[in-house]
């Protein structure tokens, strides 16, 4: 049986015959505008499912006739931001690292080019300041593993350290603990002697003992006194600053296990414009020489 239409008593809206606890709804049409706007979005998303990429699917999606797509707009953008920077980009390029910084306008170019390929491409591990981190370099003191000159950064950044690349610079501490070359008590000593070079050995007699196998077996390489030799990689010991940590158990487990820290040949992924502003910028972070 059909249900009876009602008219509410106090405002004259016809009911739609549903009542709770003696409340009574209102039959009351929606406003005209309300409707319009809504029949105007389901034509504008019909439009939009033809003219762009809209459907997905198993393989993809659908293409829309325009063929349209964010991915394609932002191709241009990089395409049109990349024939901006054309001209500067083949100054650097043709320029020698030198020209660069004596350049105002180069050096300016290449110091906020190569904060930014910093930011993407180093500071995941050097941090977004170059500070370091444990086990990646500070490259804003003035201690370097390798050099700190620009071209030195500059062969650095290119053929990076211990890794595939035919130029890499290659260098290999012995594991003198693990391969039986020194025992725990010569490790301790060396490691004693070299907490004395930055003058923080408790223990002078181990420090005694520790000079004489640091003659032995450290020198060729660390020099007189702990300075280092960039030429090699080895690091300057009397610096007190320290990729992996200078207490002494950290500094006696890389005594008897050695470290073996690695960096990627960027020229393999990066262009020779990209290097050069990368070597300009790491350069003046404050620790180049």
């Amino acid at each position: 049986m059909p249900t009876k239409i009602e008219k509410d008593a106090v405002t004259g809206t016809e009911t739609t015959g549903h009542e709770w606890d003696g409340i009574k709804e209102l039959n009351t049409p929606l406003p005209k505008w309300w409707l319009y706007s809504y029949y105007a979005t389901i034509l504008w998303s019909i439009a939009y499912f033809v003219l762009y990429p809209a459907w997905p699917s198993l393989s993809g999606h659908t293409p829309g006739v325009l063929g349209w797509t964010m991915r394609g707009e932002i191709a241009a953008e990089m395409e049109a931001a990349k024939a901006a920077q054309g001209p500067m980009l083949r100054r650097i390029a043709a320029s020698s690292l030198d020209d660069i910084r004596k350049s105002t306008d180069l050096q300016a170019y290449a110091m906020a080019g190569g904060r930014s390929a910093f930011g993407v491409q180093c500071a995941p591990c050097h941090g977004a300041g170059g500070a370091g981190a444990k086990g990646f370099p500070n490259l804003v003191d003035d201690s370097w593993i390798w050099g700190g000159t620009l071209d030195d950064i500059y062969t650095t950044i290119q053929f990076g350290i211990r890794n595939a690349n035919d130029k890499s610079r290659l260098s290999q501490m012995p594991r003198f603990g693990v391969d039986g070359m020194l025992t725990a008590a010569q490790i301790d000593d060396v490691a004693e002697y070299v907490l004395s070079l930055s003058r923080r050995s408790r223990d002078a007699g181990a420090a005694k003992r520790g000079e004489a196998v640091y003659a032995e077996n450290c020198v060729a390489c660390h020099q007189e006194g702990g300075k280092g030799n960039p030429e090699m990689g080895a690091p300057n010991l009397a610096a007190n600053i320290w990729t992996f940590g200078g207490d002494k158990a950290t500094i006696v487990e890389s005594v008897r296990n050695a470290r073996a820290g690695s960096m990627p040949a960027w020229i393999d992924r990066l262009d020779d414009a990209t290097i050069k502003m990368l070597a300009v910028y790491v350069h003046a972070l404050g620790g180049g020489k």
